[in-house]
């Protein structure tokens, strides 16, 4: 463990968070609230669109740009070339995926613990184009098992390893180094969905050895809604990995029957872009690498533990893994979507998870729904306490 973040640094930090003076704001894993720097960024951009025209702003904001890719690939331990910037982190992973030319038999191999829109993605593949999808084995203290995902692995037809780092749906923190490790032996492409995890942990893409990694801004990075990154491999660059759907940012038009690709993972993007959110990614990655990650991971974690504990008392606390993370999910025996409107009218943002969003977890853990919190470094102790006191009140009220 790192040191902790002194008492005053963390009064920095909400100080420069407006939203902090007025909400308890533990969804963070849905969209955390935006410091100034990154507000900053976003409304001045959109004000010189305003002002002088967007190709024009954009046009000026040239620099500003490439230093928001530095930014992000210097977050995740990376160069430049080696990052997109696409619209959200299902956009990424989607572009990933439809890298791979998929017959009838190909496998993919992914896990129990899978976002929903992965799942339904790999779904439409079998129905559309026969792929087969491989779902490892979990461990009996939950999380996925690395040697079924080797097993898996050893198919003569296995074409690829898709891994949601941190589900969306619970606090676990998948061994992502360790099923690289696993995928780079078996010779097997390696995407891990970094969704919840970018901003939350500690990222270093050559220690998780992953040909792709997806991840959005809105989450524990704290940047704007709308925009998100894909990290592509030199592996697969040179590999000549490219989207389905090519843009003309992503190749150029050689002559009316060729076409040949970005070098970089600009292949991987669209030409249109919100520039403004662009810069708020840039300025989120920023501060991010200013806070420290591994310091904020910390706490985070630490305030989640307190709350698994403290709800424990009164709630069926659904996380399972030997690792957890910052995002806490629990069964109080109700709505959960009632829990949160009502924690919402006392100033208390969380948000609820659902059956149909994660199948196969919520059935093996005999829940329709739960109530999601996740804290993050801004948060405080006695705002971790204010939740709890709301929903133990809540529970003892008839629903």
């Amino acid at each position: 463990m790192v040191a902790a973040p002194t008492e005053a640094r963390v009064d920095r930090w909400r100080a420069e968070t407006p939203g902090c003076s007025h909400v308890i704001h533990l969804n963070n894993a849905g969209a955390a609230l935006m410091p100034q720097p990154v507000i900053n960024a976003i409304v001045e951009h959109i004000q010189r669109e305003a002002n002088f025209g967007g190709y024009e702003s954009a046009d000026d904001a040239a620099s500003a740009v490439h230093d928001a890719y530095a930014a992000v690939a210097s977050l995740i331990g990376a160069q430049p070339r080696n990052v997109a910037i696409v619209e959200n982190a299902t956009v990424a992973y989607f572009q990933a995926v439809s890298a791979f030319d998929f017959r009838p038999g190909d496998v993919i191999v992914t896990t129990r613990n899978d976002y929903i829109s992965n799942q339904l993605a790999f779904l439409s593949l079998a129905r559309r184009q026969g792929v087969e999808i491989h779902r490892a084995e979990d461990l009996q203290s939950g999380g996925v098992d690395p040697e079924s995902v080797r097993t898996l692995l050893r198919h003569p037809r296995a074409r690829l390893l898709a891994v949601t780092w941190v589900p969306t749906n619970s606090g676990l923190m998948q061994p992502v180094e360790a099923l690289g490790e696993i995928a780079e032996e078996a010779g097997a492409p390696y995407l891990v969905d970094a969704c919840q995890a970018v901003g939350q942990l500690p990222v270093d893409v050559s220690s998780l050895r992953c040909d792709f990694l997806s991840a959005t801004a809105r989450k524990f990075l704290r940047g704007p809604r709308g925009i998100g990154f894909l990290y592509v491999s030199d592996r697969a660059l040179q590999r000549g990995d490219s989207p389905l759907f090519i843009d003309m940012r992503g190749a150029d038009w050689i002559t009316a029957d060729s076409y040949e690709l970005a070098a970089d993972a600009r292949r991987f993007e669209n030409w249109e872009f919100a520039y403004s959110l662009v810069l708020g990614l840039g300025a989120a990655a920023r501060y991010a690498l200013a806070a420290d990650v591994a310091r904020c991971s910390d706490r985070a974690r630490t305030l989640a533990a307190t709350l698994r504990e403290k709800l424990g008392e009164f709630s069926r606390v659904l996380d399972r893994g030997e690792n957890l993370g910052a995002i806490v999910t629990a069964d109080f025996g109700r709505s959960a979507a009632k829990l949160v409107a009502a924690l919402r009218q006392r100033g208390i943002n969380t948000s609820a998870t659902f059956r149909a969003w994660a199948i196969l977890d919520m059935e093996a853990k005999r829940a329709q729904s739960a109530v999601r919190i996740s804290p993050h470094y801004y948060n405080t102790v006695a705002e971790v306490d204010a939740v709890v006191d709301a929903l133990r009140s809540l529970a003892a009220t008839s629903s």
